[in-house]
C-alpha cells in the first residue's frame, strides 16, 4: 500500500510538472540545473549509489562526520555499510557527481575548543576520508576519497572553523592543476549564521547551501516566499564571489533536529515566485534537497531539476 502511494504520488508531480512547464512564465532568469541532495540519515533511503544512478542529483553530500574536536573522530550514518559506501563513491564520481563530506549536524559531540583541535581535524579529515594515506589511520570508506567537505555547523560555538577550512585548503598543494579538497558550508537561514561566518570570511568556500528549512526566522512556513527572499538577497549580497544555493525541504517530516515544523515549499509557488527570484542573483548555483530519504518519497528533486 505504502509502495502504491508513492507511485500515486510520483505520478501526480510528475503531472503538475508537465502542467506548469506548458504554462507561461517560467522560471528562465539563470538555470543552472544543480541539485545537491543530502544523504546518510536514514537506512531506508537507499544506497549511495542508488542516490546516484535516478540522475537526479549533480552533488551528494554524505552526512554526518559527527563526533570531532575531542580526541575522537567518527560519523553516523544510520545503519549503511560503511565500506559498501566507499564503492559507491567512486561509482558517484565515475559519473560525474561530486560526493562530499558534510561535518557537524545536530549532535553535540563536536566543537573546536583550540587551534590545535582544529589542526588534528584537519589531519584526520586529510588522512581518513580526503587524499591522505597515513599508516595507522581508520579509513571507513576504505580507499575512496570524497571531493571535499561541508560545514554544517549547528552546535557549539563558532571558533577556529577559519582556521580548520585554511588547513583543509592548505592540502590542495599535494594536487596539480585541480582542486582537490573543495570547500562548501550548509548554514542556517539567518544571514549571517554566527556559527560559520568567520570561516565564510576566509573566501575559501566555493559553495554555500542556504538552509531555508526549520528556522522561524526565514523559513517558508513562516515568512512565505518574501521572507525567503529578503534573506536570499543578504547572503548573496555578503558573499558575491561564492556560488549560493537555494536550500529546500523535500517533505514536512524527515527534516534534522532542530528543524521541526518545517514544510516544503509548494511547486506552484517554487515555480512562479521564488525560483524567478533568486535566480536573478549572479552567484545563483542551483537547489539543495533534504534530504535523499525524504525526497525519495515524495518525488521532490525530480520535479524541481528541470528549474534549478
Amino acid at each position: 500500500m505504502a509502495s502504491r502511494r508513492r507511485s500515486c504520488l510520483g505520478a501526480l508531480l510528475a503531472l503538475a510538472f508537465v502542467l506548469l512547464s506548458c504554462l507561461a512564465g517560467p522560471a528562465t532568469a539563470k538555470q543552472t540545473n544543480q541539485v545537491t541532495v543530502f544523504w546518510g540519515r536514514n537506512k531506508d533511503e537507499g544506497s549511495l549509489r542508488e542516490a546516484c544512478d535516478t540522475g537526479l542529483y549533480t552533488t551528494v553530500i554524505i552526512s554526518f562526520y559527527s563526533v570531532f574536536g575531542h580526541g575522537r573522530y567518527w560519523g553516523d550514518l544510520s545503519g549503511h555499510q560503511l565500506r559498501a559506501v566507499g564503492a559507491d563513491i567512486k561509482h558517484c564520481q565515475s559519473k560525474g557527481i561530486l560526493v562530499l563530506l558534510s561535518i557537524g549536524g545536530g549532535g553535540h559531540d563536536y566543537s573546536l575548543p583550540s587551534s590545535q583541535s582544529a589542526a588534528e581535524v584537519a589531519d584526520n579529515l586529510w588522512n581518513a576520508h580526503l587524499g591522505g594515506r597515513r599508516s595507522g589511520v581508520y579509513r571507513p570508506f576504505g580507499d575512496a576519497a570524497v571531493d571535499g567537505i561541508d560545514f554544517y555547523i549547528d552546535n557549539g560555538a563558532p571558533d577556529h572553523y577559519d582556521e580548520l577550512a585554511r588547513r583543509l585548503d592548505g592540502y590542495n598543494r599535494f594536487y596539480r592543476g585541480r582542486k582537490g579538497v573543495r570547500l562548501t558550508a550548509s548554514p542556517r537561514c539567518g544571514c549571517p549564521d554566527w556559527r560559520v561566518d568567520r570561516a565564510l570570511q576566509t573566501g575559501l568556500f566555493e559553495r554555500i547551501h542556504v538552509r531555508f528549512y526549520g528556522d522561524d526566522k526565514c523559513s517558508y512556513k513562516n515568512g512565505g516566499t518574501w521572507g525567503i527572499v529578503e534573506e536570499w538577497d543578504k547572503w548573496t549580497a555578503r558573499y558575491p564571489k561564492t556560488e549560493v544555493y537555494l536550500g529546500l525541504a523535500a517533505a514536512e517530516s524527515g527534516v534534522p533536529e532542530g528543524a521541526q515544523g518545517t514544510i516544503a515549499v509548494y511547486l506552484k509557488y517554487l515555480y512562479y515566485d521564488l525560483l524567478p527570484k533568486v535566480q536573478k542573483a549572479p552567484n545563483y548555483g542551483g537547489v539543495m534537497v533534504w534530504d535523499r530519504y525524504s525526497d525519495k518519497k515524495t518525488g521532490y528533486s525530480g520535479v524541481v531539476q528541470g528549474w534549478a
